[in-house]
């Protein structure tokens, strides 16, 4: 379900080039603070896809709830205290 749920937050990335040094600019709009910068499209891809997995483990260690992506909804669930 996690690869599903990168999957699709991938599927929804955006990418422009910067006009100021010509690198190259992504984030994905629905997962807030979700962003990469790199001299190819290629490098920005991998360094979102690695802030967004960063991104998802944060949030599930933290208990915080995730955006829906598109028909993929994770939900976080609190630990049982024993």
């Amino acid at each position: 379900m996690l690869t599903k749920y990168l999957k699709a937050a991938m599927s929804y990335a955006h990418y422009e080039i910067l006009a100021d040094d010509g690198s190259y600019y992504g984030e994905i709009p629905d997962c807030r603070g979700v962003y990469a910068n790199a001299a190819t499209l290629e490098e920005c891809r991998g360094e979102l896809e690695q802030a967004l997995e960063d991104w998802l483990l944060f949030r599930i260690y933290k208990n915080l709830s995730l955006p829906k992506i598109g028909e993929v909804e994770l939900t976080v669930k609190k630990e049982a205290v024993a």
